[in-house]
């Protein structure tokens, strides 16, 4: 891999990511919410059980007060509900309201019908997915030692 094409990569991934964001700007103000907002509802799946809020903040990449204030946001808005943990009375988790389910619904389909990825058929985008699995994978150099060897079998 060169420097320059690890450089295309990243910089076409951004623009993606930037030509999404600018083109579904006019659905999330129509439904109130920010991409902040926007992510943290597509993050809560209707159909699991609902992820606590540590679970959460793990899925958004983002740290418990960013996440309370998000969460604050959305429950205002009468689109999440915070209740405490069935299994840990200590742990809250955070489900869909029925506006919320239907807000997300909209949010994303939206997003797939405005997203440039839309211009792939299935075949490509089953490679995409295929390709970006690959990069996200956890990595693997946390299971070498800090010379760069795998792990060895305890003796």
């Amino acid at each position: 891999m060169t420097r320059s094409t690890l450089e295309a990569v990243v910089a076409a991934n951004h623009e993606l990511f930037m030509r999404t964001g600018d083109r579904i700007e006019a659905v999330l103000a129509e439904h109130g919410l920010t991409p902040a907002t926007a992510q943290a509802l597509w993050a809560i799946d209707p159909d699991q059980a609902p992820p606590s809020m540590k679970t959460l903040a793990g899925r958004l990449y983002c740290n418990a007060p960013n996440l309370s204030f998000v969460m604050n946001q959305l429950t205002d808005r009468g689109l999440v509900e915070r209740t405490a943990d069935p299994a840990d009375r200590r742990s809250r988790v955070v489900a869909l309201t029925d506006d919320g389910r239907r807000v997300r619904a909209a949010v994303i389909e939206a997003t797939l019908a405005l997203t440039p990825f839309a211009r792939l058929g299935d075949e490509e985008l089953r490679k995409l997915v295929d390709l970006l699995g690959k990069a996200l994978a956890p990595e693997e150099e946390k299971a070498q030692d800090p010379a760069g060897r795998p792990p060895t079998a305890p003796s």
